[in-house]
């Protein structure tokens, strides 16, 4: 390759190079020499140059109007904190005035300073105290001058004084009262005022549906309008319930037992925690006690459909003897017939044959009777087995998580208490059905024994007297 050749060569490739890197050749330039290449690559090298130049004009002009920026700023800043040491030196001064004005203010009080202390700060207990008193759902409003007397640092006038034992005579006049009020109840239709009864300060209930309410004093963070009163998810119910409904229907001068709360609706507050019959005997009794229940059931259905059965057909055999005419519905009248058909016969062979005949009949009235023998005796085995299951999973609770709290192994309790009684429950009315049908089979069998052997005796006599 001769030198001309890889001058060329070079220069192209640092062209091509330049190329890409700048990006100045159009893609439908037509380049044919080597000096056309040239003349494009300068061209293009004073255009990037003058761009240059440009962005370096624009960023000149930004760095002023920053630098303006930045002078004003601080400008501001000066001024901020100059003021700021003013309002300092204000303050300060404000602060020194205070001072002297709370000492002037102690030394004219003089031993009046004491006495309005101790009213200030007693004004305050009793505002703590009437804030947590259930009376205070009917006057929302009357603890708002306490709290002006003890939060004041000025002397308390003398009606404000007043108020102090105005007050505490007005909680105690409403202590021994029954009365009824308006108040919002917050769960009940979005808030609204419902018509509710306060028996003095130990419960409050409403007036139409006589549901216990739970009053909750109002916070700092609350609104000013919020209600105090809730109904309690769960009602007590039974004679609590009762009583506060006939309370809520007396008219005046009526005398009925009130529900008291002495906890002040801790007490009421507490039936939220006891489980209900549907918990208590499907939900903690775990499998084993929802299948001691669905076979309770059934068993308990399958042992008055016997009942009913066999009283059935008892009742057909007391109408079937009255009748001469056998009847194929009804069991002493199969064995009537079953006499026709060899009354003509001898004793022994009348006797085999009405046997035969009760012997058919028996096990129709014996029907059901193991059934109900072995549910009774299976449920009581199966509360066992659930009483072994649930304190299995109580020592696994105590064996993972200790003992240190007891609600870890309150469920695997409950399992073993539970199932225990709903076994008992189940297995007391099934021995008592399987001892009543038994008794009722072994009734209807013995009237048709009865009835077997007059037949057989009155066929002898009939006998006896043809020879």
């Amino acid at each position: 390759m001769s030198v001309k050749m890889k001058f060329i060569s070079k220069v192209t490739a640092t062209v091509f190079g330049s190329a890409l890197l700048l990006s100045a050749v159009p893609a439908a330039a037509q380049i044919n020499s080597v000096d056309a290449l040239l003349n494009d690559i300068r061209q293009n090298a004073s255009k990037v140059e003058a761009e240059n130049r440009q962005r370096e004009a624009e960023f000149r002009q930004r760095a002023d109007q920053q630098t303006s920026l930045l002078s004003g700023a601080q400008g501001e800043l000066r001024q901020l904190e100059a003021r700021a040491a003013t309002v300092e030196r204000s303050f300060a001064a404000n602060r020194s005035r205070i001072d002297t004005l709370e000492e002037e203010l102690r030394a004219a009080q003089g031993d009046f300073g004491e006495v309005f202390g101790l009213a200030r700060s007693k004004a305050g207990e009793f505002k703590a105290l009437l804030d947590n008193s259930l009376i205070t759902a009917q006057y929302p409003k009357r603890t708002a001058v306490l709290g002006s007397i003890a939060e004041s640092k000025a002397l308390p006038s003398a009606e404000e004084l007043n108020s102090i034992w105005t007050t505490m005579l007005g909680e105690i006049k409403a202590q021994r009262q029954v009365a009824e009020f308006d108040a919002p109840v917050a769960n009940v239709d979005d808030g609204a005022v419902q018509k509710v009864t306060r028996v003095g300060p130990f419960s409050v209930f409403t007036s139409g549906g006589a549901e216990f309410l739970d009053y909750s004093a109002r916070s700092a963070e609350s609104a000013k309008d919020a209600p105090l009163l809730t109904r309690l998810p769960r009602q007590p119910g039974g004679p609590i319930s009762s009583a506060a409904s006939k309370v809520a229907n007396a008219t005046a001068g009526s005398l009925v037992y009130a529900p008291l709360d002495p906890t002040r609706g801790e007490l009421l507050k507490s039936f939220e925690r006891v489980p209900s019959f549907y918990e208590r005997h499907w939900v903690q009794g775990g499998n084993i006690g929802k299948f001691i229940i669905i076979m309770a059931f059934f068993g308990v259905l399958f042992g008055l459909f016997n009942i009913i059965r066999l009283f059935l057909a008892k009742t057909a055999i007391n109408a079937q003897k009255r009748k001469a005419q056998p009847s194929k519905k009804n069991a002493l009248g199969r064995v009537m017939m079953a006499y026709e058909g060899a009354q003509n016969k001898d004793a022994d062979t009348v006797e085999l044959k009405l046997d035969e005949a009760i012997l058919r009949e028996s096990p129709k009235f014996e029907f059901g009777l193991n059934i109900l023998k072995l549910l009774a005796g299976v449920a009581p085995l199966l509360g066992l087995l659930g009483t072994v299951t649930g304190m299995i999973q109580t020592f696994q609770a105590m064996m993972i998580y200790g003992t240190g709290d007891p609600q870890l192994m309150a469920g695997g309790i409950s399992v073993a208490l539970v199932t225990t009684m709903l076994g008992l429950y189940a297995a007391i009315p099934l021995l008592v059905l399987h001892s009543f049908c038994s008794s009722m089979a072994r009734s209807v069998q013995g009237t048709l024994e009865e009835q077997s052997a007059g037949i057989v005796a009155r066929h002898v006599e009939t006998r006896g007297l043809g020879t």
